[in-house]
């Protein structure tokens, strides 16, 4: 059965599967008897989906929208084979996204770059394309309403350019994918939230990433849904938290732009020891080998990402 977490405002967070439990999150919005969905998950997802679908009395017609936040495919890897199962949808997506949804070669071979071959087709299957008929392209500022509720798209680069985060007009909540970082539930203290931030590769652009972060603040969430995982609250301590270790991670990328072949090695020991820090920071409940387990692949795409924005950067 799907795991679902549910929130006010007709908002559910769906457990994709992907990766361990309450990793990776699809949003659930319901207005009436229409709905609509923020990301995908992965192909495997698409069942998860349906049975929350049907767990809210919704059959895949009631459907409208499914947004992503971007096209990173741990977001987006699902959206053609679960667009094939929900007639009546729309995909919105970003400008720099749409070409690679509908024709999603260039996509997976980024992705093949990061992870290699065998494990991008473990992890995410066949790639669907979706109609170009069914894309809506969403820059900034577009809005879209479901059953009268208005959702606003905002252009957020700093994770990717292809990145928007979703402003629910009705509840006044965020749903920010991965501009407003990680912030993962084994981590929660007494109610008390933390997040950290994520530079996958290849487009961190840590001066875009603060702008974004900013600009989601203006809106005053009271709370943003993170698709790792799921919602947070006390949203201007963790902006600080984020514009911080934001900082953090560039310092560190700087000190070791210089360090040749062992570069990668360095950043994946220097993102560590940001997360260890931050995790005395707080008390975290962790233990040191379970916080790293859980971190593991966000330690070593941090440090991919931030090789990444050097060689960007000259």
């Amino acid at each position: 059965m799907a795991d679902i977490t549910d929130y006010e405002h007709g908002i559910s967070a769906i457990d994709s599967g992907f990766g361990r439990p309450r990793l990776d999150a699809i949003h659930l919005i319901v207005q009436g008897d229409r709905a609509a969905l923020v990301d995908t998950g992965t192909n495997a997802s698409v069942a998860r989906v349906i049975e929350a679908l049907q767990a809210k009395g919704l059959r895949p017609e009631q459907v409208d929208y499914v947004m992503l936040t971007h096209i990173h495919l741990d977001h987006a890897g699902g959206a053609g084979a679960l667009m094939a199962v929900l007639p009546n949808a729309t995909l919105c997506v970003h400008p720099r996204g749409a070409r690679h949804m509908i024709d999603p070669s260039k996509l997976l071979a980024g992705t093949i770059a990061v992870y290699g071959a065998e494990a991008t087709k473990r992890m995410y299957g066949d790639i669907v394309p979706v109609p170009p008929e069914r894309v809506l392209e969403t820059p900034h500022e577009t809005t879209v309403r479901l059953h009268g509720r208005e959702l606003l798209f905002l252009d957020t680069p700093g994770h990717a350019r292809h990145h928007v985060c979703i402003v629910d007009r009705r509840s006044g909540h965020i749903f920010s994918g991965d501009t407003f970082g990680l912030s993962y539930r084994e981590l929660d203290r007494d109610g008390r939230q933390f997040v950290f931030p994520t530079t996958t590769p290849i487009q961190f652009d840590p001066d875009a990433l603060h702008r974004s972060v900013e600009l989601l603040l203006d809106f005053a969430p009271g709370a943003i849904y993170v698709t790792h995982y799921s919602q947070v609250r006390d949203v201007p301590r963790l902006a600080a938290d984020l514009h911080r270790l934001i900082d953090t991670h560039v310092e560190l990328a700087l000190r070791e732009k210089d360090a040749g072949e062992q570069r990668h090695q360095r950043l994946v020991a220097g993102v560590t020891a940001i997360l260890l820090e931050e995790a005395r920071r707080y008390d975290w409940r962790l233990a040191r080998e379970r916080l790293i387990e859980v971190f593991a692949m966000d330690i070593d795409l941090n440090a991919q990402g931030l090789g990444s924005w050097l060689d960007s950067t000259g």
